[in-house]
């Protein structure tokens, strides 16, 4: 059994929330189908190019809700499971910066990210040996620093709290790589969802252009399609908050089975 990991970072700082990680898991039986579809139906709409939420403009709306559909139809039948990953600004310690460097506060938030959120500490016995690749979208520092990180997540079953599962989950060597977003459209999918929540927890749909008594086209356009995945998680998690972790849901091992989940990271 092998998965694979796609993830993802948004901005560092925000207004509100800032610290944003994102990713999505997905057994490696399914990828081809799931990025053939994907990428087929980007072909469809003719949205030639990386698919980014950066790019959302009222001219792409409808483009954009189609591919998100598609992507969270395939989060409806099991095939992937998304994790989204913030920090509420007002729950950072008085001393965070002189405390954290910016590289050394990323590493270690990306690290606790992959760590914890998608459940691999509670990846069921019975799926045997599990193999984990891990897909970064390209980290930004030096090689050095980079493949020190690498090295890190490659550990990951050695450390104390994977001890249950250490036998059975296996990070090979060369098997946590950083990858160009352009060419794996399930990141593509994944940043568009991770710059929704960035968007709307920051309160960045109440934004006006300058001198200006309402909003711009493209916030506008923005909203709706945040509202459009929002309505998608809540088929799914009925009454979601986006603002909050996530919880269990009635699921019986929730941290690994839940289809889509929010993590509010809170430091020790």
């Amino acid at each position: 059994m092998e998965y694979i990991l796609y993830c993802d970072e948004s901005s560092s700082d925000g207004p509100k929330y800032s610290d944003f990680f994102g990713g999505c898991i997905i057994n490696s039986v399914d990828l081809k189908n799931v990025e053939n579809a994907l990428n087929a139906k980007k072909d469809e709409l003719n949205l030639h190019g990386e698919c980014k939420w950066t790019k959302v403009t009222a001219q792409y709306l409808e483009k954009y809700i189609a591919m998100v559909d598609l992507f969270f139809d395939f989060i409806r039948d099991g095939k992937v499971k998304v994790r989204i990953m913030f920090r509420n600004n007002e729950d950072r310690p008085s001393n965070y910066h002189d405390r954290h460097s910016n590289d050394d506060k990323y590493f270690k938030l990306y690290y606790q990210f992959l760590k914890n959120a998608f459940g691999l500490k509670n990846i069921p016995a019975e799926l045997g040996d599990v193999y984990i690749r891990v897909y970064l979208d390209q980290l930004p520092d030096t090689k050095e620093k980079c493949d020190a990180f690498k090295a890190f997540v490659r550990n990951l079953p050695n450390i104390r709290d994977f001890e249950n599962v250490r036998e059975r989950i296996h990070i090979r060597d060369g098997d946590v790589v950083d990858v160009c977003s352009h060419k794996h459209i399930l990141l593509q999918c994944t940043d568009i969802v991770l710059g929704a929540m960035y968007f709307r927890l920051n309160d960045l749909h109440l934004e006006k252009p300058e001198n200006s008594r309402t909003r711009g086209k493209r916030t506008i356009a923005k909203e709706k399609l945040y509202k459009h995945i929002n309505a998608r998680i809540r088929e799914l998690l009925p009454g979601f908050n986006i603002g909050v972790s996530t919880g269990d849901r009635g699921y019986e091992n929730p941290k690994w089975e839940l289809p889509y989940k929010h993590w509010k990271f809170i430091p020790r």
